[in-house]
């Protein structure tokens, strides 16, 4: 576990009144809930969420499969002598493992009611009376989100009053995910990638407009692409240039990057004393473009899949391999890689890959690499 806090009570003060008096507030669309522009996303000690919540953060965000669970248990442990009114959470299930990704179908035996079970155990682990935004989670397409047996429970929760508001997470494929969500007229939230390195950046940029417009809240996450620009993480984004970057769109109400230790709070929290970025800032985000390094982000177009003659999911292992090597998260890459349910990796039988990447990735050489983490114990991924 990563020690946190070893700063001095005064000095925690100091700069919990200096948050307080530089937070930027933005309202999350329709909801009306005002919220500082920088949010919590993963996290690995409560101390942390605890030290977080003191400065200033309001809104964090989990999901259901985050450590099987164990993320929403920790938080509800750091909510238990808390006001309820004195913070945001929001929580998913995954949706996407319930639709075959090729058909765009319920898989084989999985019912809409499950999501009920999904939402029940999330409320359960938080130790909440209700949630305040309900996700389905990592939708890809038009159809899936706009899926109505899902809108129906989802609209059923918010009417039991089990959640505030209802909304939608969406990892690739952006555009048509948000669009729809604001065609459904049902959700009030959309949680979307949003960063610097997008390939698609501006058509991303374009869908928030029109769904801000529209009234939905906009959640910025993967707003750090990836944290490295190398898997030897010697080269290390500028965090707050990326944060920056994506906060300077107002269409973006509010960001949750992941915090790994009490200085990266810190730091997160700064980007709100001014956004404009600085001359430097500005040519640190263009610095895989001058050194030819690839990052580690995935923006989750899944053009590899039709390319790949085993069909798998690379998009998804793509995934786990930035949380392994950029978000020090093994965990978190472990539980992801599981989600793909693969028996066995065809790259063993290919002495070349053909796949021709978006982000410029050596697709073979991160899938043998990665894949390796099935074999590691718990014990040693912490």
């Amino acid at each position: 576990m990563i020690p946190l806090i070893s700063k001095a009570d005064k000095e925690a003060k100091i700069i919990q009144e200096k948050s307080k008096s530089e937070v930027i507030i933005r309202t999350l669309g329709k909801t009306g809930i005002k919220l500082p522009i920088v949010s919590m996303g993963s996290f690995q000690d409560a101390n942390l969420a605890e030290m977080a919540l003191d400065l200033g953060i309001v809104h964090i965000d989990t999901a259901a499969a985050y450590q099987n669970g164990n993320h929403e248990r920790m938080l509800g442990e750091v909510f238990k002598n808390r006001s309820r009114d004195s913070f945001v959470i929001a929580t998913a299930n995954n949706t996407q493992s319930y639709f075959d990704r090729k058909t765009g179908l319920l898989r084989k035996g999985v019912k809409p009611e499950f999501i009920i079970n999904d939402f029940e155990g999330s409320l359960n682990r938080l130790g909440l009376d209700y949630i305040d935004i309900y996700y389905l989670g990592v939708l890809e397409n038009r159809k899936t989100t706009l899926f109505e047996p899902f809108m129906k429970i989802m609209e059923k929760f918010k009417k039991e009053g089990k959640t505030r508001f209802i909304g939608v997470t969406t990892h690739n494929n952006e555009p048509e995910v948000i669009k729809a969500a604001v065609e459904s007229k049902v959700f009030d939230v959309v949680l979307t990638s949003y960063n610097f390195r997008q390939k698609h950046k501006d058509e991303v940029k374009k869908a928030i407009a029109y769904a801000a417009n529209a009234g939905l809240g906009i959640v910025a996450m993967k707003t750090q692409a990836g944290v490295y620009w190398d898997k030897e993480r010697k080269n290390m984004i500028n965090m707050k240039a990326a944060l920056k970057w994506v906060l300077q769109d107002k269409n973006v109400h509010t960001a949750i990057p992941g915090f790994s230790s009490y200085n990266e709070v810190i730091e997160g929290l700064s980007v709100m004393e001014n956004l404009t970025l600085t001359p430097k800032e500005k040519e640190d985000l263009k610095i895989g473009e001058e050194t030819g390094l690839t990052g580690l982000y995935c923006q989750q177009c899944g053009e590899c899949i039709s390319q790949c003659k085993w069909n798998f999911d690379i998009p998804s292992i793509m995934r786990s391999y930035m949380y392994a090597y950029g978000y020090k998260s093994p965990l978190k890459a472990r539980e992801t890689i599981e989600q793909v349910n693969l028996s066995s990796i065809g790259c063993n039988d290919c002495s070349v890959c053909t796949i021709n990447c978006t982000m410029g990735f050596d697709v073979r050489e991160k899938v043998l690499d990665i894949m390796r983490i099935k074999e590691i114990p718990n014990d040693f991924l912490v």
